[in-house]
Formats: structure tokens, C-alpha cells, sequence
């Protein structure tokens, strides 16, 4: 698995109703920022989006920034940043911060942040990619998607084969750590699409 260089942030455009999540998007980029990696995100200056985006160029990080064109006033795009992509739509926000991406982290946020975070749990599922997925649960802010997951399990639904495969910290510091250990240990991925195709 190739080395950890760019982190793509999933999070709100709000700052939500718990200081905490502020306090965490600020450490998770100072925390890139100091190891060198780059964030990838999707381009606005409000919420947590801002805050993370903020902290990793105050400290000497690169940023690059993805926004759909309809987008631009509504989220406000931060002048500051390195590097900054308008597209014509969210497919393809989605799938450049995707390529842009050695691994994904969610901060809390809203449900465009759970979509976003589902569709690469999904694709990992299908074996489309084995780039680490890390759930930032501040305040256990995922718990109950954690939850959700394991009632899916239950039933039947997440079966043998199909797992998902996530990482889960509450803190910021523990991110890079998490990341590089989980991109150093991955395997190639499998041949998903055989076992699909033989089981539905």
C-alpha cells in the first residue's frame, strides 16, 4: 500500500451543538499538517469544513479544496488554500476527493457527510479500494451508526465476506497513527466481484 500523503475529511458545514467537534477539527489538521500530509476536502471556509481547512494552512499544510460550482456561494470557498477545484457537480467532487485521497477520515456532520462516508465504506465492501476509512466518533458521535452497522450484522444484512472495514477513535491525536499503521498492513484487495456474483 502506497504511503499516507493526502487525507480526504468528511464533515459538517455546520459547527454542530458541541464545542468539542470544533476543538477536534482544529487538532485533526494541525495533526496533518505537522506530518506532512495533505488535506483534501470539499473546498468551503464555513463549519467544521472551514476550521479543519484553517488549521491545517495555519500550520504550514497544503490543502486542496473540491466545490461543485452551485456551491460556491452558498459554502464560500477559502481564498487561502493551495489549491482549489470547481466541478460541474457532486459525482465528480465525490470521485476527485476519491482519487485526490490516500484515506478518508469523518468528523462529525450532517447527512451529506454520512453519505459520503457510506459510499466508501460501500465501495471498500466491493473491493474497490483498500485506502483506510477512519470514523472521528468526538463526543461518540457515530455510536449510533456503529450501532446501525452491528444490527445489520445481526440480521444478516453485513454478511461473512462482506465485512466492513472501518477504524474508530475518539481523538484527533490518534488519527495519523491509526491511518498510516492501517494503509501499512492492508492487503490487495479482493476478488470481490466473483464472491458477489456467486452469492446474490
Amino acid at each position: 500500500m502506497a504511503p499516507v500523503r493526502t487525507v480526504c475529511v468528511y464533515c459538517g458545514s455546520g459547527f454542530g451543538g458541541d464545542p468539542a467537534f470544533t476543538t477536534a477539527a482544529e487538532a485533526l489538521g494541525k495533526a496533518l499538517a505537522q506530518a506532512g500530509i495533505g488535506l483534501v476536502y470539499g473546498g468551503g471556509n464555513v463549519g467544521l469544513m472551514g476550521t479543519v481547512a484553517r488549521a491545517v494552512i495555519e500550520n504550514g499544510g497544503h490543502v486542496t479544496g473540491i466545490i461543485p460550482d452551485f456551491l460556491k456561494s452558498r459554502e464560500r470557498m477559502l481564498d487561502e488554500i493551495q489549491e482549489t477545484i470547481v466541478v460541474e457537480d457532486m459525482h465528480t467532487r465525490k470521485r476527485l476527493m476519491f482519487e485526490r485521497s490516500d484515506a478518508f477520515v469523518a468528523l462529525p456532520g450532517g447527512i451529506g457527510t454520512l453519505e459520503e462516508l457510506v459510499e466508501q465504506l460501500t465501495w471498500a465492501q466491493l473491493g474497490q479500494h483498500r485506502k483506510p476509512i477512519l470514523l472521528l466518533s468526538v463526543a461518540d458521535f457515530w455510536t449510533p451508526l456503529l450501532t446501525l452497522l452491528d444490527h445489520m450484522r445481526d440480521q444478516g444484512f453485513i454478511r461473512a465476506g462482506l465485512d466492513l472495514s472501518y477504524l474508530v477513535t475518539s481523538e484527533a491525536a490518534d488519527v495519523v497513527d491509526l491511518l498510516r499503521a492501517a494503509a501499512q498492513d492492508a492487503e490487495p484487495a479482493p476478488a470481490a466481484e466473483a464472491f458477489v456474483t456467486e452469492r446474490f
